[in-house]
């Protein structure tokens, strides 16, 4: 039978095995709450921006459209109202993360709809100052890359530099260990044993591949020896494939 000493000692290890797995278990728990707490200040903060843009836009269209347009006219109250109501639905887009080129077309249509019925050649200064506000909305869209038209999407798939592309993005993550290793320090930091395992490599087939997405700068390691995590450009690298499968997918 064990003496007391060795049993005192078994029951040590087993208590620090214990806490080993608890540390584990916060650990992993602060990991992702960190996560999603940083994702829902983001996703604040953008919230919050938006609604100020949006809230100087709409004290814009009332003080440009009463300055401009015409002041004699008995529809005046009228159109004021209408074009009121566009150019607030307009611009309430900018809360979208992207606007369909479809959306702002259709927009555009109907306000060309309103201008050829217009009953009267005074209306034309009207229209054209609606014109204008809905050109700055657009415009604003712009700047704040939720709107590009396929055209432009197009020229701006032309000048995508074809080495950086290549050499950061598309060849760190052409293989399949690499790809595993960045799906999983996305959900929480690994060990070098704990992606050895994932993986099936070993020694300094795993540190090649490895220092392949340091490289990229997708991951980093904490210090020497330390735990892999994901960066912010690899989060959003993972992110974006994510995107494009579900697209391809559907």
């Amino acid at each position: 039978m064990p003496d007391k000493k060795e049993s005192s000692h078994n029951d040590l290890l087993e208590i620090k095995g214990k806490l080993n797995e608890i540390h584990r278990d916060m650990k992993r728990f602060m990991e992702q709450s960190n996560q999603q707490h940083l994702d829902t200040v983001l996703s604040g903060s953008r919230t919050n921006f938006a609604n100020a843009v949006i809230g100087h836009v709409l004290g814009d269209i009332d003080e440009d459209l009463e300055r401009n347009m015409v002041k004699k006219c008995e529809m005046r109250k009228t159109c004021k109202s209408k074009f009121t109501g566009f150019l607030q639905n307009n611009a309430n887009l900018i809360k979208q993360d992207a606007v369909p080129e479809d959306v702002i077309l259709k927009n555009q249509s109907d306000l060309n709809g309103l201008r050829s019925n217009a009953p009267s050649k005074q209306c034309e200064k009207c229209f054209s100052q609606v014109q204008t506000l809905f050109g700055k909305q657009v415009g604003l869209m712009r700047s704040l890359q939720i709107y590009n038209t396929d055209k432009e999407k197009k020229q701006e798939l032309s000048v995508l530099p074809d080495e950086l592309i290549v050499n950061d993005i598309l060849e760190p993550l052409s293989n399949k260990q690499r790809l595993q290793i960045l799906k999983a320090i996305a959900i929480e930091t690994k060990t070098f044993s704990a992606l050895s395992e994932l993986t099936g490599l070993r020694g300094g087939n795993l540190l090649f591949h490895l220092q392949k997405l340091l490289d990229s700068g997708m991951i980093l390691q904490r210090h020497e020896r330390g735990d892999y995590m994901i960066t912010d450009k690899g989060f959003k690298v993972l992110r974006s494939i994510g995107d494009m499968y579900s697209v391809l997918k559907s």
